[in-house]
């Protein structure tokens, strides 16, 4: 079950600079709409709750062929 973000808690930009994909190594967009950091690479959109990118592949959403071709 995804949980809303809650207002105040952004992601700190830096942060997001220095994140890879702990599967691909590869690298990761944010998707501020959907509060994920989706790897294009391992077909994977890690959640972020609360500001904090769950970097888990078990927490991970797994992305339709749309997903990625948009």
């Amino acid at each position: 079950m995804t949980q809303p973000q809650r207002p105040g808690h952004e992601v700190d930009p830096k942060l997001l600079e220095l994140l890879v994909c702990p599967l691909t190594k590869g690298p990761l967009v944010y998707d501020k709409a959907r509060q994920e950091l989706v790897s294009r690479g391992a077909r994977l959109a890690f959640p972020i709750r609360d500001g904090i990118p769950i970097m888990l592949a078990d927490e991970a959403r797994r992305l339709e062929d749309a997903e990625l071709n948009s």
